[in-house]
């Protein structure tokens, strides 16, 4: 398991939002977090130095693309790079610089997947550079895949089947729990759970992280087979909850690069 660092994107900035508030329009709902003063190339530059590879920059709606640019020329082959990826656009973003995309809405259309979508998208950029993003919100007890924005229900499950059919499409998937995603109010342990005990691919969770402690809930639940990702929480995001050098840290740990109790 190791910590892996994110780059969200809206208007151009980086910024820390309340995922379940974002709609089409954005006015006068969304509830936003943190608007960095930085450019995204910023911390692409800071994750480089700290070796966190396999992080995301996402583009959260238009008007993000010079910034994503600018974040995936500082770390060329460092980030992988999501929003508004489609079959058309995937090898344009490699080209620029991420190690990988990742999709969501492309794949899906009225609620089911599109299985010629996303042979478009293998054939494209390779099964092993695509990153499925299966954000999900919980409906009756169950997690459905959301999409465009989080907004949209799917039909599809986020479950061993489901995880199994998607897994001949990728090489990766995210997660992000978008119930609990930029809230700070812990983490959804169920969901953890289900991805660890069925998720045949290398799987990133996000959402709900308001401490260390919730990294190493993680860790626990995750049976240290699940990435994290933190957005709202890290001090560099304006948060209070965790320092970036204490994340750091926790992944030099949980690599054996330094001693259990070392001082970061």
């Amino acid at each position: 398991m190791k910590f892996r660092p994110c780059i969200d994107l809206h208007d151009g900035k980086v910024k820390q939002i309340v995922g379940s508030t974002l709609s089409e329009s954005d006015q006068g709902s969304l509830a936003t977090n943190f608007v960095a003063k930085q450019p995204p190339a910023f911390y692409a530059e800071m994750y480089r130095r700290d070796n966190l590879s396999g992080g995301h920059v996402i583009m959260l709606g238009p008007g993000n693309e010079a910034a994503a640019a600018q974040a995936l020329a500082a770390w060329p082959g460092g980030l992988q790079l999501g929003g508004g990826i489609n079959a058309d656009n995937a090898g344009y973003w490699l080209d620029q610089g991420a190690a990988a995309v990742i999709v969501t809405s492309f794949a899906f259309r009225d609620g089911m997947v599109l299985e010629e979508r996303l042979r478009q998208l293998v054939k494209a950029v390779g099964r092993r550079r695509l990153v499925l993003d299966l954000s999900c919100r919980k409906r009756e007890g169950r997690y459905l895949v959301v999409t465009d924005r989080w907004q949209k229900f799917t039909k599809m499950a986020v479950d061993a089947a489901s995880l199994d059919y998607l897994s001949r499409f990728c090489g990766e998937f995210l997660v992000h729990a978008v119930d609990v995603e930029g809230k700070c109010a812990g983490v959804a342990e169920d969901l953890l759970q289900l991805l660890a005990a069925d998720s045949p691919l290398p799987t990133t969770y996000a959402g709900g992280v308001s401490g260390m402690d919730d990294l190493h809930r993680i860790r626990e639940l995750g049976r240290d087979r699940l990435d994290a990702t933190i957005g709202s929480a890290l001090d560099i995001f304006g948060g209070t909850g965790v320092r970036y050098r204490d994340a750091v840290a926790f992944n030099r740990r949980v690599a054996g690069q330094d001693p259990p109790h070392s001082t970061p």
